[in-house]
Order: structure tokens, then C-alpha cells, then sequence
């Protein structure tokens, strides 16, 4: 167990080299770009390098208490992870050989069909990328919507500022959710793929990461997580999320609450009816109900969740959310 924490933590570093972390370089420098026409766009008296850099970097945002957490979270759950989580995560190979037979006994013998293999590794790409984003927003609907799992959810919303660091602001039994919810989704995609197009299943990557998952991260995937508000218009809103969009997600107004619970695609929330766009919404602030001011420390952020979570088992419990301060 040690030796996997500390072959973990060691790895840290290299988020910045991996296409698959939100944190990958490239991300981060497309999001300092983007962030150029948005200081340009705003009422500034002049604008210069510097103006730029403290325009990027405030210091009541990237040192604030609550930032300071997200940084000390991003190693702490790495860790959690590998000496708890790890050994009992679903994995794909079960799912997929699952999803195989369940495909067999329901529809006979799989189709192999033969296919351009230009087409199948579009196919499979394109279904990894639909399915997976699916997921995604279903199981974070259900960090919204029963009580129980969103008091661990909560630890995300509890954030006061957002930087590309609260990403890594999570609590370990959702990342542990997200972990499984990954590993049925790729399990049923391979078994789809299995049973329609055989074994010679690849995907367009970029890099090493799915190719549409790299171009959503290009694009100011690390925007969502910050004090830069960027919008892509109404139009582009109805089809994607864009950063501003996700913001609104985080935003302490009730109005607000429970929507654009998309990751990259808008299309599930539109038909869920929690989409907003950026338009609708031109000035928010972070946080969110008043009961999580207690979220100020790593000790409140691990242990308290469950805490609260077990009082939703009550009977006549209720979950109230209310502003709270958007900074410490």
C-alpha cells in the first residue's frame, strides 16, 4: 500500500504531461489564450502585460483559504485513492464480457460486420465520447438530486472560488463513483463494440486522449474553473457547455441550482430542461448553501459529508440551500 501511495504521489508531476489530466499544459495555455480577448473586452482603464498577469492571477482568488484547500486536496485524495480506492474500483474487462453476453442472448451470435476500419474507429470513438459524457451527466444529476450523495458532492460546490485547481476538489466516495461510473462506461461501449465490429476496436486519439475529449479540453476546458467568464453565444450554448455555462453551475443564486449538469454536451440538459445559458445569466457569484461554511478545513471536508449524509437518512430530513460569502 505504501508503495503504490508513494508511486502516486510521485506521479503528480507528470499531470501536466498527460493529455487525459484536466491540468495537461497545452489545456492551460489554450485557456491563458482564450482569456486574452476577454481582458481585452473588459473596462479597464489601461492594459498591459502585467495588468494581464494580475488580471489572470488575482490574489483573492488563487490564495484565497478556499483555493489553498483545493491544492492540499489535489494531493491528499491522489493518495486516499491509491490506498483505499484502488483495489476495489470496478473495472471494464467484467462490464464489457457482461455486455457481450447479455448482446449474444438477446440478439444471437455478434455481427462482426465488416466495416472500413476508418468508419469502426470513428464509431468507437464517437460512441466512447457520447456514452461517456451521458454518464456523466446522469451520475452528477444524482449528486444533485437525492440527498444522500449530494452531501458528498457538496464538497465540490463548497468551493468560494474556482480556479483549473477545483477540479481536484472532490470527495473521495464521488471520485469513487465517477471511478466505477467509468468503468461501465467504457466496459459497455467495448461490448457494443465487441458485438457489432469484433475485436479490432481503436480510437482517434489525440495524443493519447480521445480525440473529442482533447479538443473540448482545448478549448477552454479550464475556463469553467475560474474568475474568467467566457461564452460561446446562444446558439453554440444549445449543443455545448462552455465555460461561462458551467459557472452559472456553480453559482450561489437558487435560481441556479441543478443546471447545466453537462460536462461537454448541452444536449442532456436541454432535454432534462436545467440548460442556461450565459446570456440569461450575466452576473453570478460562487458558493453555495449557508449549511456548508463548515467546509473550511481537509479534516470537515473528508468526515463531515458522511455525517450529513447519514442525517438525510432521517425521516423529514430537508436540504435547504442558501447564499453563503463568495470569500473567505
Amino acid at each position: 500500500m505504501l508503495e503504490q501511495m508513494w508511486q502516486s504521489f510521485i506521479s503528480l508531476p507528470s499531470y501536466l504531461l498527460d493529455a487525459n489530466k484536466r491540468i495537461y499544459l497545452p489545456y492551460l495555455f489554450s485557456a491563458v489564450v482564450m482569456a486574452v480577448p476577454v481582458y481585452f473586452a473588459a473596462q479597464l482603464p489601461q492594459r498591459s502585460m502585467r495588468g494581464f498577469l494580475q488580471f489572470l492571477f488575482p490574489k483573492n482568488v488563487w490564495l484565497c483559504k478556499s483555493a489553498r484547500l483545493d491544492y492540499c486536496l489535489l494531493v491528499s485524495n491522489v493518495l486516499l485513492k491509491a490506498a483505499l480506492f484502488a483495489p476495489i474500483v470496478l473495472t471494464m474487462v467484467p462490464v464489457a464480457i457482461a455486455t457481450t453476453e447479455i448482446l449474444e442472448w438477446c440478439f444471437g451470435q455478434p455481427l462482426h460486420l465488416p466495416w472500413p476500419e476508418s468508419a469502426v474507429i470513428a464509431i468507437f470513438t464517437l460512441m466512447l465520447f457520447i456514452v461517456d459524457d451521458l454518464t456523466r451527466f446522469l451520475l452528477h444529476l444524482l449528486l444533485h438530486k437525492v440527498a444522500f450523495f449530494w452531501e458528498f458532492h457538496k464538497v465540490h460546490h463548497s468551493a468560494k472560488v474556482l480556479t483549473p485547481f477545483t477540479i481536484y476538489r472532490s470527495h473521495p466516495v464521488e471520485s469513487y463513483l465517477y471511478a466505477c461510473r467509468m468503468a461501465l462506461t467504457q466496459g459497455l461501449v467495448v461490448g457494443l463494440g465487441y458485438h457489432f465490429f469484433g475485436t479490432e476496436l481503436s480510437m482517434y486519439d489525440i495524443l493519447g486522449a480521445n480525440a473529442f475529449v482533447f479538443l473540448f479540453n482545448i478549448f477552454g476546458a479550464n475556463l469553467r474553473h475560474s474568475h474568467i467568464r467566457f461564452t460561446w453565444g446562444d446558439w453554440l450554448e444549445g449543443w455545448f457547455i462552455s465555460p461561462a455555462q458551467h459557472q452559472i453551475h456553480h453559482s450561489d443564486n437558487p435560481q441556479h441550482f441543478d443546471t447545466n449538469l453537462g460536462s461537454a454536451l448541452a444536449i442532456w440538459d436541454r432535454m432534462y430542461g436545467s440548460l442556461i445559458k450565459a446570456s440569461a445569466a450575466p452576473h453570478i457569484s460562487i458558493g453555495v448553501g449557508q449549511y456548508d461554511a463548515g467546509h473550511d478545513s481537509l479534516t470537515a471536508i473528508y468526515l463531515k459529508p458522511f455525517k450529513q449524509a447519514c442525517l438525510t437518512l432521517l425521516p423529514n430530513k430537508r436540504v435547504s440551500k442558501q447564499p453563503i460569502d463568495k470569500l473567505d
